[in-house]
């Protein structure tokens, strides 16, 4: 098993429920860990036989891109889209950051966290 990790994703987006927000957006950071069988790609040196952090980027660069109210909505469709679009994934935990929040104070950032699990994963 391993672990692979793209940090800092930073794109700027257009969520929340305030209208403010959805019309004019503003700036977001996903983090993103995938655990998988690595030991097979290590061997191979095949990119076929891994996760590809590019599909990871390209998936969370999508789903941000769909304004939605809130940010657990976002975090559970990016975690759909990995399990969907890659078998080797059999563990997902992605963090949705909002930065400088419009919550009435100096707030440097919310994050919501979502983990799950492959269901046919042993």
């Amino acid at each position: 098993m391993g672990t692979i990790k793209v940090e800092n994703i930073r794109v700027f987006a257009h969520h929340g429920c305030l209208k403010e927000e959805t019309k004019i957006g503003s700036d977001y950071r996903v983090d993103l860990k995938v655990q998988a069988n690595l030991q097979t790609s290590a061997k191979s040196d095949k990119l076929s036989e891994t996760v590809d952090y590019v599909l990871l980027n390209r998936i969370v660069r999508e789903e941000m891109a769909q304004p939605s109210y809130l940010l657990e909505t976002v975090a559970k469709r990016i975690l759909n889209r990995i399990f969907m679009e890659d078998a080797l994934v059999t563990k997902a935990c992605v963090y949705v950051s909002k930065l400088n929040p419009p919550i009435g104070g100096d707030v440097e950032r919310v994050t919501i966290k979502m983990s799950e699990s492959r269901k046919n994963a042993v």
